[in-house]
């Protein structure tokens, strides 16, 4: 074994990390910590274990056997499969996977009886050994399907410790075991696993759960609290966690009985409030009426009711129906406010927020916001602001469980009003006591749109009436908690996220939603706001889906990077970067609620944002950068690693994070590059992908200097090298690695060379660093970079293609191909399509695809493209492969008749016969699309007609 090189130096799993890392992020909130509370971009368990692992597990001199090793330890190789596999088939999923089969097809007779759409297994057969047969021949994702995440296997079987002990030289029998040992064997101790940027805990949760000594830090005391909930948690046995809940229960139930005394969530029948539906309200320029504003008034599609806007003298009165007819469903829909503005149903005009708020520019320039900012402790707008606020719908539960919606008649208002009224009488005192938040919003990124869209000024203000009422009664009983007062405020959180004016009433499933359906405070028309009854889910949600397992020592503190004095071998960090979320700004939301019980609960921390020292994307980010990691670097031993994790968008921005870690004393070693992309779902308009960059590092321990121009040759050949070593790793059937991961580690080649050196004559690393961020297209780094990219590209060439006539594609025609071959492999991914934009330069290459959504993007075919001009890529459009695809389109739409289609190739080129050997290896690529399973239902008409004219052309003579 080498000690001195890392398996994650020299090769990763990539490809199979990155549909576990998915899986994880589909499990929603089963996922091990989401239920503790929220926290925006928790890397997936499964990546930091593998990361782990893959710092502490040395390489031998068989590559191969290495691979072999690291995905048993991970269970992701094919026994690890089968042992996860829970969930089973059936009897008609497995004829499905059985008449796909060209192998197993025989059997279906034997196996299998059909009586109509049933499908049932034959008598006398085993239907557990026919599942695993065609378990077996399934590809990873569907395999995935029907198996368990790795952290939810118990152990590995012993087949599988036998085969990792003869190859690392351990006796282990559990991972923490084989971590133990193989720290043993690399530094004599047991490792510490340490990041400063804990945020929801996921790299100290996993450090100590396999059996390293974790330390977690952060600035932000609210991803503190996350960090030490989700190893405290863990940590605690099956006693403590019932009494945990018991205390929860508890609280929710002191609670829910004050709100029953009050008497402000019941009807005239006794029926009790399951949500409240607000909307705002604006008087109409225009008119002088006053129009309550929602984009829609549909209430519930599924119980087909809908607010009826009614026009009374100065207004409109809002009635509610269930069972609405269809015409009336259709009138709901159409809401009083568009993208465009207040649409009164009075006069019919539309006026624009701006204007209806009365937004103004200065002298200066500087937009000064026309709304009313309200004071410490406003809990309502005023009769005389511009935006008002009115209860339009109530959802009511009867004692035997039905439920249905009304308008407020007058006890649901006379309700409304004693709520506001004993909020209006004990605010002040609330605040002061701790009970309601007094923090003011300060200015930022995130947080501007609040005084601007509301006028609100305090934490208070994103709250109603009822929701304070609410919550100061919560606090009010955990005040009284010692013991289990920390998990009380992790309920407390989970409340907060879901009962505030931010909160989307869902139509279509008619449920209320959260706060944070994305990283950012989004502004609402109308809202709903829950019972505290509906808030029992939530308020003891904190601790589900949890089991026992913590193992390492861990350390959890509150303080800022730059003055951490802890060592580690290994910092594994996932630092804010650029334009990432503005984590201060956003957990100040729940802070403003927690700053009391934080302190009685945890006196050695502090509870101040300390907004000021976050790590922002402004002029300072690199300044700050250099000094977080400059620091780790110190407090890391010589033969230490670092890897950082960030969300990768261009080469400009991996060559600044590259320059900062080149500053801090570090080195590029390896990178590596994880899909975890996932659908839009309300988080972005249009593709929101993500790809997480493992970026390996170790310390600068040499003082060598280089020219720039002497290096470049040396960069070349490690790029080359690197690839042509990927390449031999790679699984055909299985692949380990996509094009983006030969690009990036391509990137990492070059950088790998680059910061091997102390310094490089010729470049300043700080007019660099510099270059980089404001003007990258004179950067040399990022130059450098661009040029690894191409050397990439020209080695990773489809291996149906001679590579004397890819050289003779354009750009265009190579990013197509690459594509197509990508998808040959299952690879749907829109992250896939954007790095060959930017690798062969391509823009406008929408035209191309007939889908760009998040894992179901790919190319169109030629019957897609049909005669259409692809105006955005005239290098395609002009292209031979261009013309083949017409050829091919002609001779489908010319009765299926290739001879038509050979006779338009031969109209459209002249020089046909001296291209005849590209269009053969074009038709040739295009072919056999139809043979390949997740191809066919697009492909296999324009494949078909490729087979043909294939033929045609290789027969073809002068």
């Amino acid at each position: 074994m080498d000690n001195q090189m890392s398996f994650i130096e020299k090769q990763f799993p990539v490809s199979k990390l990155s549909k576990e890392s998915y899986k994880e992020r589909k499990a929603g909130a089963s996922q091990t910590l989401t239920g503790l509370g929220k926290w925006w971009g928790r890397k997936p368990l499964i990546l930091v274990r593998a990361v782990i692992l893959g710092c502490l597990m040395p390489c031998s001199d068989n590559p191969k056997a290495d691979m072999d090793i690291f995905l048993k330890v991970l269970s992701m190789d094919n026994d690890g499969l089968i042992d996860r596999k829970q969930k089973s088939f059936s009897a008609k999923e497995l004829y499905e996977i059985a008449q796909g089969s060209k192998h197993f097809r025989q059997y279906l007779n034997d196996w299998f009886e059909i009586d109509g759409p049933r499908v049932k297994i034959q008598n006398g057969q085993d239907k557990n050994d026919i599942e695993m047969r065609l378990f077996k021949t399934l590809g990873y994702d569907d395999k995935l399907k029907y198996c368990v995440r790795p952290e939810q296997l118990e152990t590995l079987r012993k087949d599988s410790w036998n085969a990792i002990n003869h190859h690392l030289g351990t006796s282990a029998k559990s991972l923490n075991e084989l971590v133990e040992q193989l720290s043993m064997q690399r530094y004599g101790r047991l490792i510490t696993v340490g990041d400063c940027f804990s945020g929801g805990g996921s790299i100290p949760f996993e450090a100590a759960r396999i059996g390293a000594k974790a330390y977690g830090s952060d600035l932000n005391p609210e991803a503190i609290l996350l960090t030490w909930a989700g190893i405290s948690i863990l940590n605690s046995n099956k006693k403590d966690l019932t009494d945990i809940h018991e205390f929860q229960k508890a609280i929710f139930e002191a609670v829910n009985k004050d709100i029953i005394q009050l008497g402000i969530e019941q009807n005239e029948k006794g029926d009790r409030a399951v949500g409240y539906l607000y909307c705002v309200e604006a008087k109409c320029p225009e008119c002088a009426t006053k129009v309550p504003l929602a984009p829609s008034w549909v209430i519930g599609k599924k119980t087909k009711t809908v607010a009826i806007l009614q026009k009374n003298k100065k207004g409109y009165d809002i009635d509610v129906k269930m069972g609405a007819s269809s015409k009336e469903m259709q009138i709901a829909s159409e809401g009083t406010i568009t993208n465009k503005g207040l649409l009164c149903p009075n006069c019919g005009l539309t006026t624009p927020i701006s204007i209806l708020r009365g937004d103004k520019v200065d002298a200066s320039g500087r937009t000064v916001y026309g709304l009313r900012q309200w004071e410490k402790s406003d809990f309502d707008f005023r009769e005389d602001d511009i935006y008002n606020e009115r209860l339009y719908a109530i959802k009511y539960e009867t004692k035997d469980g039905k439920r249905y919606y009304r308008a407020p008649n007058e006890r649901d208002l006379a309700n409304e009003l004693n709520v506001k009224q004993i909020v209006l009488e004990n605010i002040v005192s609330w605040q002061e006591q701790g009970l309601v938040p007094t923090m003011a919003i300060e200015s930022g990124m995130e947080t501007e749109r609040l005084f601007k869209e509301r006028g609100w000024t305090h934490w208070s203000h994103l709250f109603n009436a009822r929701q304070l009422l609410l919550l100061s009664r919560f606090i009010t009983h955990l005040t009284n908690a010692t013991k289990y007062l920390g998990y009380g405020i992790l309920s407390l959180n989970s409340s907060v996220d879901r009962l505030s004016r931010l909160c989307r009433w869902d139509s279509g499933s008619e449920k209320m939603q959260q706060t944070f359906y994305n990283q950012a405070f989004n502004t609402l028309m109308n809202y709903c706001s829950r019972s505290v009854a509906s808030l029992f889910e939530q308020w003891n949600n904190s601790i589900t889906n949890i089991s026992n397992g913590i193992r390492g020592d861990h350390e959890v503190v509150n303080i800022d990077a730059r003055d951490l004095s802890n060592n580690a071998d290994f910092w594994i960090t996932d630092p804010p970067y650029a334009d990432a979320v503005n984590y201060h700004e956003l957990s100040e939301f729940f802070l403003a609620w927690d700053k009391r019980l934080l302190q009685e609960a945890f006196p050695e921390w502090y509870t101040d944002s300390k907004r000021v020292l976050a790590v922002r994307g402004d002029a300072d980010f690199s300044k700050t950068m250099i000094e977080i990691y400059s620091n780790l670097t110190n407090h890391m031993p010589d033969d230490g690693m670092q890897v950082v994790m960030f969300t990768h968008s261009d080469p400009a921005v991996w060559a600044q994070l590259a320059l900062i870690m080149w500053k801090s004393g570090l080195r590029v070693t390896a990178a590596w590059n994880i899909a975890t992309e996932t659908d839009a779902s309300g988080l972005k308009d249009g593709n929101y992908v993500k790809g997480t960059v493992l970026l390996v590092l170790r310390k600068q321990t040499g003082d060598d200097m280089a020219f720039l121009d002497e290096i470049n040759s040396d960069i070349r050949a490690e790029v080359r090298n690197q690839i042509t070593s990927m390449l031999e790793l790679e699984n055909k059937e299985e692949p380990n690695f996509s094009d983006p991961d030969f690009v990036l580690a391509a990137y990492a080649a070059s950088l790998k060379v680059l910061t091997s050196y102390k310094t490089i004559e010729d470049l300043d690393l700080d007019y660099e660093l510099n270059l980089a961020i404001n003007n990258p297209t004179q950067s040399n780094i990022v130059k450098i970079i661009e040029a690894a990219k191409k050397i990439a590209y020209d080695c990773v060439i489809p291996l149906e293609f001679e590579s004397y006539l890819w050289k003779d594609l354009s750009n265009a025609e190579k990013f197509y191909i690459k594509g197509l071959e990508s998808e040959k492999h299952g690879n749907y991914q829109i992250s896939t399509y954007q790095e060959f934009a930017r690798g062969f330069s391509i823009g406008g290459y929408s035209q191309m695809m007939a889908s760009e959504k998040a894992n179901t993007a790919r190319l169109k075919t030629p019957v897609e493209m049909a005669g259409r001009t692809i105006n955005d890529v005239p290098d395609f459009e002009k292209s031979i492969l261009r013309t083949v695809f017409m050829g091919i389109y002609t001779g489908i739409k010319e009765d299926e008749n290739p001879s038509r289609a050979l006779g338009y190739m031969k109209n459209e080129l002249p020089n046909y016969w001296d291209k005849r050997d590209m269009i053969k290896q074009l038709l040739s690529f295009i072919k056999d699309t139809k043979d390949i399973d997740n191809m066919t239902p697009h492909w296999e008409q324009s494949a078909t007609m490729a087979d043909l004219l294939h033929s045609l052309v290789t027969n073809d003579s002068i």
